[in-house]
């Protein structure tokens, strides 16, 4: 899947300027496009060296967490939720401290970080699987939760905005937790629906309740803010709620006797691992759709999406963001290279660029993770999980373009 978008890119780009020099004289747009590439290469570079920082801060912190005990407070605290939502998980069965591991580093926004724990629980899952070739309820749920992209705490898009040079990197983090929230919620639904769970048991409302009064009651106050009110309260919200993380993993971890320092190292260490492999990918797709947006093919097919939207009678400030919305089910890494390209192009903090951010950290992967989740434990019948996931990824990508029309529109 991906070989096929990576190859396409190119050759959309090939065609487009073939195009352009055969029908419209343009000779210099492949000198563009080999500029383009050499650029992107370098971008790809300097975008890595953050990320390195980023990755490798996180999982440390995220190390200490484990040795504190709060992953497991965490899987104890959710066990009953869980044990409603799936049924044939046991008590105490350690795909459910898994599971919790899995969305905390969700949660944080650390995806990289997050697959690997993933793909464990999904094997613990499989363990449970009665039929090893399909994809059990509990596996289902899983997935599409992991692809509704839960999202908290999103400090890789947090990353990509410094990186860019944006004044103030935590100005999306209410549009992303509103747009995110949209997104999980609908994917539970879905889920909830196609499995006949009893959203309605006394349990499960004990856990959803509170967090839909908690959740509607914010935006209602939200309603009442003005756009710079809001856009500064992201603010604020953002970095208390970052450095907020990181004293509470500090200061249980040490009253708990964790020894934090060599906790965060170890766990800096892993963050390195997974890093040090994303180069590649990252210079594969950036340089990808760099070809794509010099070749003009890119620029030619937003506008045709423009004019439609324009004869609709809607506002067309969005449309820059779709690249980032249409190739995120199918590559991370490409709808990455796409939000880092709009706000190069656009400037980062653009009505687009912030459309585009929101949405990368509101939406995931579908097939990717599918592929990957699936792939690692030979489920060959995805069941309903596919259609559930794009429902999800749908509702993220809405909620995201008008939750920011709301911010900064």
């Amino acid at each position: 899947m991906l070989n096929g978008l990576w190859l396409g890119f190119f050759i959309v780009a090939a065609v487009s300027a073939l195009a352009q020099w055969l029908i419209g004289g343009n000779a210099g747009i492949f000198a563009a496009m080999v500029e383009s590439i050499f650029a992107m290469a370098k971008l790809s570079v300097e975008v890595m060296v953050l990320l390195f920082g980023t990755l490798t801060l996180w999982l440390g912190f995220l190390r200490i967490a484990e040795k504190a005990g709060i992953v497991d407070w965490l899987a104890k605290a959710l066990g009953p939720l869980f044990l409603r939502l799936m049924p044939e998980v046991p008590a105490g069965h350690p795909a459910i401290g898994l599971i919790t591991l899995n969305f905390a580093a969700n949660g944080l926004g650390l995806d990289n970080a997050a697959t690997p724990i993933g793909l464990k629980a999904m094997r613990a899952l499989q363990d449970l699987n009665p039929s090893p070739t399909i994809a059990s309820n509990a596996q289902i749920l899983f997935l599409v939760l992991n692809a509704s992209s839960l999202t908290l705490l999103p400090v890789t898009i947090f990353m990509y905005r410094a990186q860019q040079g944006a004044p103030d990197p935590t100005l999306v983090f209410l549009p992303i937790l509103l747009a995110t929230s949209a997104s999980t919620l609908m994917g539970l639904l879905s889920v909830a629906f196609m499995q006949r769970l009893r959203l309605w048991d006394p349990v499960v409302l004990a856990y959803l309740i509170p967090g839909a009064l908690v959740l509607g009651g914010f935006m209602a106050l939200l309603a009442t803010l003005s756009a710079t009110a809001l856009a500064g309260l992201s603010s604020v919200l953002g970095n208390l709620t970052l450095f907020g993380l990181i004293m509470l993993f500090l200061v249980v971890g040490a009253l708990r006797k964790v020894k934090v320092y060599e906790a965060f190292v170890e766990g800096a260490k892993e963050g390195f691992d997974v890093a040090k492999s994303l180069l590649p990918y990252l210079v594969a797709m950036l340089c990808a759709v760099g070809v794509l947006r010099a070749s003009g093919a890119l620029d030619f097919g937003l506008d045709g999406i423009r004019h439609l939207v324009q004869w609709a009678g809607l506002d067309t400030r969005f449309v820059d963001a779709l690249p980032t919305a249409m190739v995120k089910p199918f590559s991370g890494s490409a709808a990455r290279a796409m939000l880092i390209e709009t706000m190069k192009t656009s400037g980062v903090d653009s009505f687009p660029a912030l459309v585009a951010a929101t949405i990368q950290g509101s939406t995931e992967t579908t097939f990717y993770v599918l592929a990957v989740y699936f792939g690692a434990v030979g489920i060959q019948r995805a069941r309903h999980a596919v259609g559930c996931a794009l429902l999800a990824e749908l509702a993220g990508v809405v909620a995201a373009i008008g939750v920011c029309y709301w911010f900064f529109g």
